[in-house]
């Protein structure tokens, strides 16, 4: 006895050949079968293929591409950033770069990104700043001491304790 071919259609392994005889047809791969339902596709704004979890890329808007893998989007704080440090290291101008170094870290973090310039620049303006309060203030006791003690001598030039005041 001879064992039938399994690949030859119409043998008795594999069942009668329909009426009409044609074969059943297979669903290509990764097609539905005849009768059912597409499965569902992404909406717009998912990408699959895009990082998962913290630091992942933000959905981007309609109209614009996904950045590419390996590439990093664009930081939006990097410019504020770079001012700020810059404005830092100019005294009175330390508030603003305080400010902008501020925002521009604040911009970094809410898509996930590190602003390193930002953080630099928040230290460098924050010292400088606080070391222009401070020499502001020594000024500022110094001179008042100067017209307190112009005060009590009166106008000319005066020597006390070794030191000239001239007072007008």
């Amino acid at each position: 006895m001879t064992t039938p071919d399994p690949y030859t259609p119409g043998t008795p392994d594999q069942g009668a050949t329909p009426a009409g005889g044609a074969e059943p047809q297979q669903p290509a791969p990764g097609q539905p079968a005849p009768g059912q339902a597409y499965p569902a596709q992404p909406t717009g704004g998912q990408y699959p293929s895009a990082p998962q979890g913290p630091g992942a890329y933000p959905a981007a808007p309609a109209g614009q591409y996904a950045p590419a893998y390996g590439q990093q989007p664009e930081n939006p704080g990097k410019t504020l950033g770079i001012v700020g440090l810059v404005l830092g290291f100019f005294g009175p101008l330390s508030l603003i770069g305080l400010i902008l170094s501020i925002v521009g870290l604040v911009k970094s973090r809410k898509v996930g990104q590190s602003n390193g310039v930002a953080v630099a620049g928040i230290i460098v303006s924050g010292l400088v700043l606080l070391g222009t309060i401070i020499v502001g203030i020594v000024a500022g006791i110094g001179i008042a001491h100067v017209i307190e003690t112009c005060g009590e001598l009166g106008p000319g030039t005066h020597q006390v304790d070794g030191i000239t005041y001239t007072c007008s």
